[in-house]
């Protein structure tokens, strides 16, 4: 790749913005400094635009393999890219489940084969593979996923007994779907007695309920007290439950985490009217007050991650009655843009939005040199003009399924180019054919 000079960059890093120049070296940022000059460098003037980190997705559904049909890797890590995501972390609820070391390494296979953003996949618990888990090295990938509620894939674990023993077996990340099946269920019966399986959309809040989301993260956050597992609470969405999270110490020092998705701090209830089952997620999008509270525990550091829970389907299987309309949506491609259109209303700082998305994961995943723009560090950078406004339309999404939640938004900023390993992936709707991906590897 030779050398790549970035000129006139207006840097967002560890929160501070500053001017400088940054030379790159084949995958290396190898100096960040005012007035760089370099003949043999190959020069891009960024002209006081915004140069960001790249972002890293720590939950993300590709689809592959077995779902090929709604996306795959290629397809979604090719939006993330032009959504200045860099880099992702894929969950295991695929076709075969990736609960086996043998099928997480043929994952990694497809992750090299196929990926334009850096990857790695996160390694599924069930009630029945506990000795698999063990036989996990704790460097080998992102960590373990329990779904402590059921979401698309099957995969609830629902023994305690189980539970307790993945908490005392593991030193790596625990990420938690959380929600309380039982509650869940009584909620559902209670409405297909009223509406059969067509159930207004509006009600999905009502039946995976705040109730079952707190039963279970507060159950999960106890258990990992008892055990001192590391637990990371995934999308959360109720504000009940930010209090179960405290700010009182550094990210490095928690022992339990959590994230906050895109869709839960965009939309609330009063979407289903107009977007219906599009926005239909696990766990479901809440009130305007639990949006509002999501966004104090952000601010104010209780919540530690942004992420997307990119989970893309087909149009025709979300244009289904209730019961049979999948949970969940795609995201990588906006996820960065909608938050910048938070910094012009002035409800998140870009520095802060640098935190959330690209500082916080690398420390809590102990990704090895990534969410930084740091010399030595590998070369994943964003560019984004603030004030380049574009519309979401069908003829310009990335995703395989054609279709996002945010179509027919314009947002008021876009991403212009991104760096994957000092590769330039992808500049002002193009993408380039090459693939400059790299497995995560962590310091623990």
């Amino acid at each position: 790749m030779g050398k790549v000079l970035i000129k006139n960059a207006k840097i967002v890093n560890e929160n501070s913005i500053f001017e400088s120049d940054v030379l790159l070296q084949d995958d290396l940022i190898v100096k960040i400094a005012v007035n760089i000059s370099d003949d043999t460098a190959k020069v891009i003037d960024i002209e006081g635009k915004y140069l960001l980190p790249g972002v890293i997705d720590d939950q993300v559904h590709f689809r592959e393999p077995g779902l090929t049909h709604k996306g795959d890797i290629a397809s979604e890590s090719r939006a993330a890219v032009a959504g200045g995501i860099t880099t992702y972390m894929e969950q295991p609820n695929t076709t075969p489940q990736t609960t086996t070391v043998e099928k997480l390494e043929e994952k990694f296979q497809m992750g090299a084969k196929s990926s334009f953003a850096n990857y790695s996949f996160l390694f599924g618990g069930t009630n029945d593979n506990l000795e698999e888990l063990k036989r996990l090295d704790r460097n080998a990938c992102s960590g373990v996923k329990l779904f402590l509620g059921s979401s698309t894939g099957n995969m609830l674990v629902d023994d305690e007994v189980v539970i307790e023993k993945i908490f005392r077996n593991t030193e790596m990340v625990i990420s938690a779907h959380c929600e309380d099946e039982g509650t869940i269920k009584r909620n559902l019966a209670e409405y297909k007695e009223k509406y059969g399986d067509d159930i207004p959309v509006k009600y999905h809040p009502k039946i995976r309920s705040e109730e079952a989301c707190y039963l279970s993260s507060s159950k999960a956050i106890a258990l990992a007290k008892k055990t001192g597992a590391r637990l990371h609470v995934f999308h959360l969405s109720t504000g009940k439950e930010t209090e179960l999270f405290r700010n009182d110490i550094p990210l490095e020092q928690k022992k339990i985490t959590a994230e906050v998705c895109v869709h839960h701090l965009w939309f609330s209830e009063t979407d289903y009217d107009t977007k219906g089952t599009l926005i239909k997620w696990n766990p479901a999008v809440k009130t305007a007050g639990d949006r509002d509270q999501l966004w104090k525990a952000l601010l104010d550091d209780r919540l530690d991650i942004i992420a997307t829970d990119h989970a893309p389907h087909l149009l025709s299987e979300k244009d289904n009655v209730y019961t049979k309309a999948p949970s969940g949506g795609p995201l990588v491609q906006h996820a960065l843009t909608a938050l910048l259109d938070k910094v012009h209303e002035n409800v998140i700082s870009v520095e802060k939005v640098v935190q959330k998305m690209c500082h916080n994961p690398a420390i809590l995943f102990q990704i090895e040199k990534r969410g930084y723009i740091r010399e030595g560090y590998y070369a994943d950078l964003v560019v984004v003009d603030m004030n380049a406004p574009y519309q979401v339309t069908k003829e310009n999404i990335a995703y395989k399924c054609k279709w996002s939640p945010f179509e027919g938004t314009t947002f008021k900023s876009s991403v212009t180019h991104t760096f994957v390993n000092g590769h330039l992936a992808y500049e002002n709707g193009n993408f380039s054919a090459e693939k400059n991906a790299k497995r995560l590897t962590f310091n623990r």
